[in-house]
């Protein structure tokens, strides 16, 4: 998603506090590109799900 776009939007509710709680090493690693779309997207890079793999949570049905 674009930036610009991005910044007239508010993040996605209990994302902000989800991105504060992450351990320093693994916020570190995060590109640019990959925290806006944690904060804006519903769909996720494969470099961002794999770097948060061991701090998600998936709900039954989320996925097919």
């Amino acid at each position: 998603m674009d930036e610009k776009k991005n910044r007239a939007k508010k993040p996605k509710t209990g994302r902000i506090e989800a991105l504060r709680e992450l351990p320093g090493d693994i916020l570190r690693s995060l590109t640019k590109k990959e925290i806006n779309a944690f904060l804006y997207d519903d769909d996720w890079p494969d470099s961002l799900g794999e770097k948060l793999k061991d701090y998600l949570v998936v709900e039954k049905g989320s996925f097919n």
